[in-house]
């Protein structure tokens, strides 16, 4: 199942990288979640750059996006080992509009891409982790 969908990913990417130039930029900006305490982070890696969150250590190999509309879809390349193993808990392409096509599956951690890092192109606004804002309030007696 999983050698199926990363073909089809491949296959996807392949088409529409021939449909579209793209461009690698200098770093891209990612999100991780530890699903057992709630705390997330963003993370800005260089290309080739590895940052340490949790049990994880997450490289950034490329990252890319349309040459003609930088601030739309960016898919970027993730090597992420985890502490103790000798091969990585996940190698290959994600997408930052469609994260679940091609995810990092762990019981513990989530890691998604956010966005390519575009030299001159203005930051844009990335909204938070949704259950970062949520409050819990206990039920009233009464």
């Amino acid at each position: 199942m999983i050698r199926g969908v990363a073909a089809l990913i491949a296959a996807l990417l392949a088409s529409s990288a021939a449909a579209q130039n793209v461009t690698s930029a200098p770093s891209g900006l990612l999100r991780w979640l530890d699903k057992t305490t709630g705390e997330t982070a963003d993370i800005e890696l260089s290309r080739g750059q590895a940052a340490v969150s949790g049990r994880l250590v997450i490289q950034l190999d490329d990252c890319r996006y349309p040459t003609d509309n930088p601030s739309s879809d960016a898919f970027g390349h993730l090597t992420i080992m985890e502490d103790g193993r000798a091969q990585p808990v996940f190698s290959g392409w994600m997408m930052a509009s469609s994260p679940a096509l091609s995810a990092l599956e762990h019981p513990r951690y989530d890691v998604w891409v956010l966005r390519c890092v575009v030299p001159g192109l203005p930051e844009l606004e990335i909204a938070p982790d949704p259950s970062e804002d949520k409050e819990i309030v206990a039920p009233q007696e009464g």
